[in-house]
């Protein structure tokens, strides 16, 4: 059974955590809230993304609250991403892999119905088995996601032999909640220093990543999972 990457989209093959973080202060500008740095952002930014305002505000904003600081951050994340593009050598990577026989899918929590056209804009459909975005909540997690996508890939597509690579700690416990594994990139959301405790290998380059994929699954394949790895 061949080795089968699951690629998160924003902050990881998409760079767009320039355009995620002016969509979020523009947001907070909506509260009162002072803008944050890129440095900040990623020490405070988790999911589910109310825990990330929480922490922000210093407070949980009301369903009100929340429905508008949502959706300013759409509008004006919808703006911005236009400037946005893939992370580098992102093409060469999955195309390499591809060519390599190895299988790969992308899943998001960006609305599924936005997520198509950015992704087919960009001519790299053909090398995933499936693409899915968010098709709930934007205020979900990502476990339930990755189980229903691993399901729907089918059987030749074993959770163990199965590696995601995101750039949160929420990807790698939704890897470990679908038994797969998971390599975090320290390109997106969350600096390193919020990555590393969760106990996955951590990665500058998708370079590194795609190598360590190759790496884990197939250790996986030669001793068998072991019981509620991370990665």
């Amino acid at each position: 059974m061949r080795t089968h990457i699951v690629w998160d989209w924003n902050g990881t093959l998409y760079h767009d955590t320039e355009a995620v973080l002016a969509a979020s202060n523009a947001a907070f500008a909506e509260l009162g809230h002072a803008p944050l740095t890129l440095e900040r952002y990623r020490e405070l930014y988790e999911v589910p993304v109310p825990r990330f305002y929480q922490r922000v505000l210093g407070y949980q904003p009301s369903g009100a609250q929340w429905e508008r600081l949502d959706a300013v951050f759409q509008e004006h994340y919808s703006r911005l991403r236009g400037g946005c593009g893939l992370t580098e050598g992102a093409t060469e990577l999955l195309a390499a892999w591809a060519a390599e026989d190895g299988t790969q899918s992308l899943l998001s929590m960006y609305e599924h119905e936005r997520l198509l056209p950015v992704v087919h804009g960009f001519g790299i459909q053909r090398h995933f088995l499936r693409v899915d975005g968010r098709r709930g909540p934007s205020h979900g997690q990502k476990a339930a996601s990755l189980v229903r996508h691993l399901a729907a890939l089918g059987p030749e597509v074993s959770p163990a032999r199965t590696v995601l690579i995101g750039d949160a700690a929420d990807d790698a416990l939704a890897a470990r909640e679908a038994g797969a594994h998971a390599v975090l990139y320290t390109g997106g959301s969350q600096a390193r220093a919020r990555l590393e405790p969760v106990g996955v290998p951590v990665v500058d380059t998708l370079a590194e990543a795609v190598g360590l994929a190759r790496e884990l699954a197939g250790s996986d394949a030669r001793t068998g999972p072991s019981a509620g790895h991370l990665g």
